[in-house]
């Protein structure tokens, strides 16, 4: 059954809040967004998701027409990116989580699958992560590398940036993320132990 948007809008309180809690973001550095009755409702810009409410997100269409006073995320590009690759993608998540941050730094990463699967679970939940060049943050060369490569893998990794992960809905998109961070900080630590 279809999540109302009070629904929707409370579970990505939740999810913003627990990551927010658990480090795996700060300050105003995250955003997320999700789909309801043809419109993107994404973190509104400046919002910090430890104190995030339901308040905090502004709502634009399809094609990144805003449609109210709040401003939205200025990375609100990436968002519509992976929604135009997918009508099953109903949730997108990016932070700068440490693990993932750090791994990005790591040469002569895959560009279509960056993450080695030391345990099997970033596969079945996500997939494969590509790796996205670095670019300024919010900037029109990132959307365009991002473009480049948003049909090659299911989730992503913005070099020296963060991740960008895709869900089916909210929920769904938090247990991608956190699979995506906990397999980067096994990868981190095999790497800094030479194995």
């Amino acid at each position: 059954m279809e999540q109302t948007l009070e629904q929707k809008l409370e579970q990505a309180v939740w999810v913003a809040h627990s990551l927010f809690e658990r480090g795996r973001t700060a300050g105003s550095s995250a955003n997320m967004s999700f789909c309801h009755e043809g419109r993107i409702y994404i973190t509104a810009s400046g919002s910090c998701f430890g104190t995030l409410g339901a308040e905090d997100f502004a709502a634009i269409t399809m094609e990144g027409k805003p449609l109210g006073e709040q401003k939205p995320s200025k990375e609100w590009p990436l968002h519509l990116a992976l929604y135009e690759k997918s009508p099953e993608i109903g949730a997108v998540l990016h932070t700068h989580s440490c693990y993932a941050v750090l791994w990005s730094f790591v040469p002569g990463l895959p560009e279509q699958d960056c993450i080695p699967d030391h345990t099997p679970y970033l596969k079945m939940k996500l997939g494969t992560v590509g790796t996205v060049p670095y670019e300024k943050p919010g900037s029109q060369a990132l959307f365009d590398a991002f473009r480049q490569r948003v049909e090659q893998s299911d989730g992503f990794l913005l070099k020296n940036h963060g991740p960008v992960v895709p869900g089916k809905d909210m929920m769904d998109a938090f247990y991608c993320l956190e699979e995506l961070e906990e397999s980067a900080r096994i990868a981190w630590e095999l790497f800094r132990a030479g194995l």
